[in-house]
C-alpha cells in the first residue's frame, strides 16, 4: 500500500509564513489556498479532507505537496506562462540570484541595500564575467526566481530543547490514531468593527461597509477545537483567555469520546494550558496533552482551519455587537462541519459522531441532536 502523501517537516521560518498567509489572507487566492493545502497537511490532515476543506481536486493537493516538498515556498507562486528562450545561460541566472541576495557591503559596495539600477550596473562590470541585463529583464529575472523586494523582518526561531521530540510526538498521534486526536487553540482577539474584505460585485462598484473609530464593545476570543477523526470543528467565546475556559474547552473534548479511552490533545504552550490543574485533571481523565513546541504554533492542526474562520466569517462582515457576532460564527460552524465529507471514516462510527454531536451540542450551549435508532 502506498505511503499518504504529505508535506515534509516545516521549518519555523515556512511554518510561521504559512500561518500569517492563512490567518490574515492574501491578495492571490492561488497564494492564499496552496498555503492553507500545505498547513493543512502538515497538520495531519489526509489529502481528501484538504481538498474538501479549499475546494479543490485532490491530484492538485498531492501536486502542490510535492511541489512544496521540492522548491519550498516557492511553490505558492506558480509560473504557469510561457514565452521566448531565455538569452542567460542558467548558470548566469543562479549568479545574479546570488548577488542580489547578498547585502552590497561584503562584495565592496557602499550601501546597504540594492536597487535595480545599482545591481544592474554591478553585473556589468563585475570581476571575472560580465552579465549585460537591463532593469525590466532583471525584475523579471528576480520575479521569477521568487526574489522580492521587503521589509527586513525578525523571525523567532524555537528555542524549544525538545523541539523534534515533540513535533515527533504530534506526528507520531496522528499517523497511528487521528481518531483519538484533537486539538485546542484561541482565535483571536475578535473586536466588533466593520471588517474589510472581498465579495463579487459590478466592476468598479465594490461593496461597502461603513467606517467607524469607536471600539466599545471590548474583545472576545473563540476557544476553537478540533477532532481529526472526524474533521469537526466547534468552540465558544469568552472575554479573555484562562485557566477556567481552557479546562472548559478540554472537558467539552473530553467528553467527545465517552468511552473513556485515552485521547491526545494538540495545543500550545500558553500559561493557561499548562497549569497544575489541568495537568491533573488530564492525568485522571486520561487526556494526554501534546504540546507544540515554543514559537511554533503553526505544528497545531487546528491552524488550518482558522484561516476559513476569519474568511467566511469576519472579512466583509459589519456585526453590531459580540452576540451577533457570536451568532454567525457558529452558523458558519455548522455549516462547515455539516458539509464536510471525510472519506476515510467507516460508516460503522456515524452512531458514534452522531452521539458526540449531541454531546458537544449540551456542552457549548446548543441544543442536543437527537440520535437515529
Amino acid at each position: 500500500m502506498a505511503e499518504p502523501v504529505k508535506v515534509r517537516r516545516l521549518t519555523d521560518q515556512e511554518g510561521q509564513r504559512l500561518q500569517q498567509i492563512v490567518r490574515r489572507g492574501s491578495t492571490s487566492s492561488v497564494r492564499y489556498r496552496r498555503a492553507m493545502m500545505i498547513l493543512a497537511s502538515a497538520g495531519g490532515n489526509r489529502v481528501p479532507v484538504i481538498a474538501q476543506l479549499v475546494q479543490a481536486d485532490e491530484d492538485t493537493v498531492r501536486d502542490v505537496i510535492h511541489r512544496f516538498n521540492e522548491i519550498g515556498l516557492a511553490c505558492l507562486d506558480p509560473q504557469w506562462a510561457g514565452g521566448r528562450p531565455r538569452l542567460l545561460s542558467r548558470d548566469d541566472e543562479d549568479f545574479v540570484i546570488q548577488t542580489a541576495t547578498t547585502r552590497p557591503r561584503k562584495l565592496g559596495q557602499p550601501f546597504t541595500r540594492w536597487s535595480l539600477r545599482k545591481l544592474s550596473a554591478y553585473l556589468r562590470r563585475v570581476h571575472g564575467r560580465t552579465i549585460r541585463i537591463g532593469r525590466e529583464a532583471l525584475r523579471c529575472l528576480l520575479a521569477r526566481r521568487g526574489v522580492t523586494f521587503q521589509r527586513t523582518k525578525t523571525w523567532k526561531e524555537s528555542t524549544d530543547p525538545e523541539r523534534d521530540a515533540k513535533l515527533d510526538r504530534i506526528e507520531h498521534v496522528i499517523e497511528h490514531c487521528p481518531d483519538r486526536v484533537f486539538a485546542f487553540d484561541e482565535f483571536g482577539p475578535l473586536g466588533i468593527r466593520p471588517t474589510a474584505g472581498s465579495c463579487w460585485a459590478e466592476r468598479s462598484r465594490p461593496g461597502r461597509v461603513s467606517a467607524t473609530y469607536h471600539r466599545t464593545h471590548g474583545v472576545t476570543y473563540f476557544h476553537g477545537c478540533y477532532s481529526i477523526g472526524d474533521d469537526t470543528l466547534w468552540g465558544v467565546n469568552h472575554r479573555r483567555k484562562g485557566t477556567v475556559n481552557s479546562w472548559a474547552a478540554l472537558k467539552s473534548i473530553r467528553a467527545a469520546r465517552p468511552d473513556g479511552a485515552p485521547i491526545y490533545v494538540i495545543l500550545d504552550n500558553l500559561s493557561a494550558h499548562t497549569g497544575d490543574k489541568i495537568r491533573c485533571w488530564a492525568k485522571k481523565n486520561k487526556v494526554k496533552l501534546c504540546f507544540t513546541p515554543t514559537n511554533a504554533s503553526w505544528a497545531n492542526p487546528i491552524e488550518a482551519h482558522f484561516g476559513p474562520l476569519r474568511q467566511f466569517t469576519l472579512a466583509n462582515s459589519e456585526h453590531p455587537n459580540h452576540t451577533v457576532q457570536t451568532r454567525e460564527l457558529h452558523r458558519y460552524l455548522r455549516w462547515r462541519n455539516a458539509n464536510a465529507r471525510h472519506p476515510a471514516v467507516p460508516a460503522a462510527q456515524r452512531r458514534e459522531r452522531a452521539r458526540i454531536r449531541s454531546e458537544k451540542g449540551v456542552r457549548w450551549g446548543g441544543h442536543p441532536i437527537t440520535e437515529a435508532a
